[in-house]
């Protein structure tokens, strides 16, 4: 269970890293990648990040374009959050595939 703690800063986390997403994006055209989630440790150590990359084929080569340089995008966060946060936690990126799954039940119902 998640304390009120927690999920401010999560929202907060999602919302900066939305903005960083954002504007490096603009340099890869085509290609656009969404935060949907942002879950952290009880110890606030952690975050775990889902993202969302349309379209899901570069979907792989751009979850581990975003763990290769995790080191950069953390210290850009640190920077955006700096009054906020004391410690910034470590960053671990996933894909959040629920886009996916939906559409294949979508389709699997149109059947």
């Amino acid at each position: 269970m998640e304390t009120t703690r927690q999920n401010k800063i999560c929202r907060l986390i999602q919302k900066e890293l939305s903005e960083i997403f954002l504007t490096e994006t603009r340099k890869m055209p085509g290609t656009l990648v969404s935060v949907s989630i942002v879950r952290i440790s009880p110890d606030l150590s952690i975050a775990k990040a889902y993202l969302s990359v349309f379209p899901s084929e570069k979907a792989q080569a751009t979850i581990e374009a975003v763990n290769a340089s995790s080191r950069e995008i953390r210290y850009q966060l640190a920077q955006r959050v700096r009054y906020q946060l004391r410690k910034m936690p470590e960053l671990h990126f996933y894909l959040d595939d629920s886009l996916d799954y939906i559409e294949n039940i979508d389709n699997l119902l149109r059947k």
